[in-house]
């Protein structure tokens, strides 16, 4: 799966209003809702907390990759979103998380296509000029660029 086709600017919200880890999923998730890739929000908000409860999904450097396999998925896709401060997240440096890539799976993609994705967002993010992008970029298109260039 091409990452470039999982992503677009209707599931990039670089100000996001969420103060914790409730929020920032809520957040992502109405803009997966409004997207059309979700037929239940709550349905797949538990479905991510369920995979949360398996292990810390913030990878350090302020950057989280929460995921959820679930059947309100309609369409694998990413939603990406940025808090102005930082948020506490369950993390491998302990630190605050301040950008979250909220993976939406299919049941159907759970196993290859779910692992390729992951493999593919991971790799960009061990470069850390990319992670730095994330950061500080200002625009969802720059985003979209961003991983086209790493991907």
């Amino acid at each position: 799966m091409d990452i470039n086709k999982i992503i677009n600017k209707n599931r990039i919200n670089l100000e996001l209003n969420a103060t914790n880890k409730e929020e920032a999923l809520n957040e992502l998730a109405e803009l997966l809702l409004k997207d059309g890739v979700l037929s239940s929000k709550e349905n797949f908000i538990n479905d991510v907390y369920l995979r949360e409860k398996e292990g810390e999904t913030g990878i350090g450097g302020g950057i989280a990759i929460p995921h959820g396999k679930s059947d309100s998925v309609i369409k694998t896709s990413l939603a990406i979103g940025r808090t102005k401060e930082g948020i506490e997240w369950e993390t491998l440096d302990d630190e605050p998380v301040r950008c979250i890539i909220l993976f939406a799976v299919r049941q159907v993609d759970r196993t290859s296509v779910h692992i390729k994705l992951l493999a593919q967002v991971a790799g960009a993010l061990a470069d850390d000029d990319v992670v730095a992008a994330l950061l500080t970029k200002n625009n969802p298109e720059e985003i979209i660029d961003l991983f086209k260039e790493v991907v």
